[in-house]
């Protein structure tokens, strides 16, 4: 453990250069210097050898310390360590032949675990798929989840991409991917396992309410994210939003454009189709809702030092014409910022079922240049003032009836913007 001093005597000489932003506390340091101690008893109590030199002590240091600053409440040191120490024995109850990062590692997910479902830590290559995936292309098998008892909880699956057209849907859950568990790894890890190489197959074993475990056999491709795709049945402008990538509020800023003007003064309004689309970006979901807005709140984040109001501009690219939005249990995060932000301020009506329930915002904190912390930072309110966890529930209540020919909750909301339409005219 004697190597500690000087890895982090390294670290703390690039903050005071400027090279990272921000210099640990004495908590934080006093926190790394446990998980050492840790590291070298967890090892001692197998009979290995208890000497320890890892740069990863730094990471946890300066993660320690953006946890305990900036998370979106409270967290007590004792707390947080004891969650790191247990996260490395249960990934490693037999060390030995395992490097002091992955141990250190380890303990920086077994910490996060603790704190709720999405705050993570990003290495190099999750960095990179994080942004690729903001951009709308990156490689996998097209389907966004979350940390689950059981293994991976599977939110939505994106549109025309190797999960969807498996037949994977939101609420199953990923328990197995080829031969490994998923129960006990974090969600950092579990993720891992589902990429690879392009044309890489892959088998993963669901569970679904009310049916047997199964068997799902996919291939690895490239995902592009279409965003937006647009069209006009009778008369209806119908604008499906599978996922909020960056300059997403642009494109259907243009479709609404595109579709005014095909049918012009036979327009009779519009359906926003956020049915399992799992948000993204903020400030996307804040510009999509401000484009049919006039004015009042958007939306409210409240965190742990202050609270921030967004408030929509003058113009509504849609001209008052009546809007229906749908959304269904895998419509998450931005999706309930729009929904709830167009039917607080009586701007649509929501039809479907109750949304995911993610009420919480989450900042990307980078650490050392290449890799980076995600942290939940606060909470965010409807125009009404209400948080979303435990979903939106719809004005209107459509199931889907999978035994059912077209698509009812579409059929239906067509039906609505017109019968809003008559009763305006």
């Amino acid at each position: 453990m004697h190597h500690l001093a000087g890895v982090l005597a390294i670290f703390l000489s690039l903050a005071s250069c400027g090279l990272v932003d921000r210099r640990p506390g004495p908590e934080s340091i006093a926190a790394a210097k446990s998980i050492a101690a840790e590291i070298s008893t967890h090892r001692a109590a197998t009979g290995l050898d208890t000497e320890l030199a890892s740069p990863a002590l730094a990471t946890f240091a300066r993660v320690f310390d953006r946890v305990r600053r900036d998370y979106v409440r409270p967290v007590k040191v004792t707390e947080l360590l004891t969650a790191a120490h247990k996260g490395l024995r249960d990934a490693y109850p037999q060390p030995k032949g395992v490097a002091d990062d992955k141990l250190v590692m380890a303990a920086i997910d077994g910490m996060l675990q603790s704190l709720d479902k999405y705050s993570t830590y990003l290495d190099p290559p999750e960095l990179k798929a994080m942004r690729d995936r903001i951009r709308g292309e990156f490689g996998g098998l097209g389907i966004k989840v979350r940390k689950h008892d059981q293994g991976l909880l599977v939110v939505t699956p994106i549109d025309d991409t190797p999960a969807f057209r498996a037949g994977i849907k939101p609420g199953d859950i990923i328990t197995r991917a080829d031969d490994r568990e998923l129960t006990k790894l974090s969600l950092g890890a579990a993720v891992r396992l589902l990429r690879g190489p392009t044309g890489a197959p892959i088998a993963l074993t669901i569970e679904r309410k009310d049916s047997a475990p199964f068997l799902v056999s996919l291939v690895r491709e490239i995902i592009r994210i279409e965003g937006v795709r647009w069209r006009v049945e009778r008369d209806v402008g119908y604008i499906r939003i599978s996922e909020f990538t960056r300059r997403v509020g642009e494109r259907v800023e243009s479709a609404v454009e595109e579709i005014r003007y095909k049918r012009g003064s036979k327009l009779r309004g519009f359906v926003l189709d956020l049915r399992n689309n799992p948000g993204g970006p903020f400030d996307e979901a804040v510009i999509i809702s401000d484009a049919f807005l006039d004015d009042g709140r958007i939306v409210s984040t409240k965190s742990r030092h202050n609270e921030e109001h967004h408030t929509a501009e003058a113009g509504d690219i849609a001209d008052g014409l009546p809007i229906v939005v749908m959304i269904n249990k895998g419509s998450a995060s931005a999706s309930e910022i729009v929904a709830g932000a167009l039917r607080d301020q009586r701007r649509a009506i929501l039809l479907g079922n109750r949304s995911f329930g993610k009420g919480t915002v989450q900042r990307l904190i980078p650490l050392n240049g290449n890799d980076a912390l995600r942290l939940t930072t606060a909470i965010y309110l409807t125009p009404s003032g209400k948080s979303v966890d435990g979903g939106i529930k719809p004005d209107t209540i459509v199931n889907a009836d999978p035994d059912r020919e077209g698509d009812e909750q579409l059929e239906r909301a067509i039906e609505t913007v017109w019968e809003l339409f008559r009763l305006r005219s």
